[in-house]
């Protein structure tokens, strides 16, 4: 009998795996993302690959209250949820990892909000309101003055504060 349920765990193991396997290369062109080179093409630090349009801080902040601030709180600063905040904790034993304290690049937030949010109705905006969103969430950050208008050159130009804290691996 002991035999008969190991023998039945590693078939449904092998069902599992095989299924995930088959699902994930299903869904990959759904979510649009057939290889890398389509990845890496929107989210390039060098902006290659970042669409035409522009937004502006007080449009992303429009935008944000209606869209984001029910997860992210009005200020970015909901706990367990934040996008702001954090400045040097890193280092210590309660690190808070936001896109001001620990994104290396602005244009992983462009890409992340591009294709992640708002949860729920993801890719549901348009690329303008994502350039103002972006600008919104950067400027909570202190990190973009509130009369800039983002766009795929302005940011490229973002330094980010932990952008030397990442290291490629070999």
């Amino acid at each position: 009998m002991r035999k008969f349920i190991l023998l039945s765990l590693f078939a449904l193991l092998g069902v599992v795996t095989i299924a995930r396997a088959e699902l994930g290369h299903g869904l990959q062109p759904a979510l649009g993302v057939n290889a890398a080179t389509d990845y890496e093409s929107v989210a390039a630090t060098d902006g290659s690959g970042l669409p035409t349009g522009s937004g502006s801080v007080n449009d992303g902040k429009e935008i944000y209250v209606s869209q984001c601030a029910a997860c992210h709180g009005l200020d970015g600063r909901m706990r367990g949820n934040a996008l702001a905040g954090g400045e040097g904790t890193l280092a210590s034993t309660n690190a808070l990892k936001t896109v001001g304290s620990y994104w290396p690049y602005a244009t992983t937030l462009f890409d992340y909000i591009q294709r992640a949010m708002p949860y729920g109705n993801e890719k549901s905006l348009s690329d303008d309101q994502v350039y103002a969103v972006t600008a919104y969430v950067l400027h909570m950050n202190g990190l973009l003055a509130a009369d800039v208008r983002l766009n795929a050159a302005t940011l490229v130009e973002i330094q980010m504060p932990n952008r030397e804290g990442f290291y490629l691996a070999p």
